[in-house]
C-alpha cells in the first residue's frame, strides 16, 4: 500500500491544508492514503503551537489525513534544513511512502530540482562561505550563493517561503527513493491577509489570540479558547528562565556561538519582553527566527547534545481505518520502531527513552504557555487518537 507523504505544523490546520490533500488526491488517485509528519507542541518558528498536538493530528484526520506521526521536539523547532531532513527520514523510515508532497509558491520543479542540487555541491558551499563573511545573514548569504550560481533559475527565496522549504526538502529526499510532487499554494501569502477562503496560519492564530470567530476558516477543529497556547502567554515564565542563563549556558545551544551567546546573555538581562529580547541580541547577522527558536530552546532547558542527529522512532499521534491498515505494513516494513503510545518507549533503549523524556518535559512547558495553564505529565497519558474514516 503506497501512500502520500506531508510534512506539516498545522499549527492550526485550516481550508488551505484540505485542499491540498483533496488536490493530491485528485493527481495521485482518490483511494491515495495520506500520512502526515507533524510538529508537536513546538513549532519551527521559535513558538508554542496554538494547539495541542493531539488535537491538531485529530483535526488533520478529520480534514483528510488517515495517519499522522510526530516530528519530534529537536527537529521540529529547527531550523527549515533540519525539520525537513527529519520530516523526510520518517516518512521514508515507514516504508509505505513513495511520494513527498509539498508546496510551492512557483511550482518549478525541474528549477527547484535543479537548484537544491547546487545546494548540496561544493561550489555552493564555497560561495555561501564567502558570502558570510561579509557579515549577512545565513538567509542573505544562501541566496548570493544561489544568485551566482551559473544556469540556475534565480529568485529570491526569501519571499517565496514555500520555495525555500521546498528546497530543503529536495535536498533530504536524495537517496530515499520518494518521488517530490510540488502543488500550488492556494489561497493567502505566508503571512497575509485571507485569500479566496484561505487565510494564512500567522493571520489565523494572530485572530484566535484575539478572541475572533473564525470556526468557518477552520475545517473539523474545535477550538476552546481557554486551550490557546502562544509563548507570550508565559513571557515572564520564558524570561525568568533566561535570566537564569548565562553566556556559557547559551553557548551550549546550537547555532549560537562566534559571540552570539554574549549578545544573548546581555539581552536577557536588559530585555522587557521576548520580543525586546531578540531585538537588543539582533545583528543583520541573526535572523529573528534564529534568535525566537533560541529563547524556546533556552525555556525548554535543552543543549546542542539534545539535537540527535536522526529520529529514534515513529509515533503515532492520530488515525482513521485506512491508517490502521497502513501501520499493519509498517510493522512488516518500517526501518524504525513504532511507538504506539508513549510506555512503550522503555522498551526501545535509553536513547529513545531519552527523546520521549525531553518530549515530556517540552509538554509541562507548554502547557504553561496556555491561556488557562493545564496539568503537568500529560504526555504519558494521552493515547492515539482514532477517528472513523470519515471523521471523528
Amino acid at each position: 500500500m503506497k501512500a502520500a507523504g506531508i510534512i506539516a505544523e498545522y499549527n492550526p490546520f485550516h481550508s488551505g491544508h484540505r485542499w491540498q490533500m483533496q488536490e493530491l488526491r485528485r493527481r495521485l488517485g482518490e483511494d491515495t492514503p495520506v500520512v502526515c509528519v507533524m510538529s508537536g507542541n513546538w513549532v519551527q518558528r521559535g513558538d508554542a503551537a496554538i494547539l495541542e498536538k493531539h488535537d491538531r493530528a485529530a483535526t488533520a484526520v478529520r480534514g483528510g489525513a488517515d495517519l499522522v506521526l510526530e516530528l519530534p521536539l529537536t527537529w521540529a523547532s529547527a531550523s527549515a534544513e533540519r525539520f525537513a531532513r527529519g520530516g523526510v527520514e520518517l516518512l521514508a523510515a515507514t516504508g509505505v511512502v513513495d511520494t513527498l508532497v509539498f508546496g510551492s509558491e512557483s511550482e518549478n520543479l525541474p528549477a527547484l530540482e535543479q537548484a537544491a542540487s547546487y545546494l548540496r555541491s561544493a561550489d555552493y558551499q564555497t560561495a555561501l562561505k564567502a558570502a558570510l563573511k561579509t557579515g549577512c545573514s545565513f538567509a542573505a548569504a544562501r541566496q548570493r550563493a544561489l544568485d551566482a550560481a551559473p544556469g540556475l533559475t534565480s529568485w529570491n527565496t526569501r519571499t517565496r517561503p514555500n520555495d525555500q522549504l521546498a528546497l530543503e526538502y529536495l535536498k533530504a529526499l536524495e537517496g530515499t527513493g520518494l518521488r517530490p510532487l510540488a502543488l500550488p499554494r492556494r489561497g493567502a501569502a505566508h503571512d497575509g491577509p485571507e485569500q479566496d477562503g484561505v487565510a494564512s496560519a500567522s493571520a489565523l492564530r494572530a485572530r484566535l489570540l484575539a478572541g475572533e470567530d473564525i470556526s468557518a476558516l477552520l475545517p473539523g477543529c474545535t477550538i476552546r479558547e481557554t486551550e490557546l497556547a502562544s509563548l507570550r502567554l508565559n513571557e515572564r515564565g520564558v524570561l525568568a528562565a533566561l535570566r537564569t542563563r548565562k553566556a556559557a549556558d547559551f553557548l551550549r545551544l546550537p547555532d549560537c556561538s562566534e559571540g552570539l551567546e554574549h549578545r544573548m546573555e546581555r539581552a536577557a538581562q536588559q530585555g522587557h519582553s521576548i520580543d525586546e529580547v531578540c531585538r537588543l541580541a539582533k545583528t543583520k547577522r541573526y535572523a529573528y527566527a534564529r534568535l525566537r527558536r533560541l529563547v524556546v530552546w533556552s525555556y525548554l532547558g535543552l543543549t546542542g547534545e539534545d539535537f540527535a542527529p536522526a529520529p529514534p522512532y515513529l509515533r503515532v499521534l492520530a488515525t482513521n481505518e485506512r491508517g490502521r491498515a497502513l501501520l499493519h505494513e509498517m510493522k512488516k516494513n518500517a526501518s524504525l520502531p513504532i511507538l504506539p503510545r508513549p510506555a512503550a518507549v522503555r522498551r526501545l533503549g535509553p536513547e529513545a527513552l531519552r527523546h520521549m523524556e525531553l518530549e515530556a518535559r517540552a509538554t509541562d512547558l507548554w502547557q504553561l504557555c496556555r491561556r488557562e495553564p493545564g496539568p503537568g505529565g500529560t504526555e504519558w497519558t494521552q493515547g492515539v487518537r482514532l477517528l472513523a474514516a470519515e471523521g471523528a
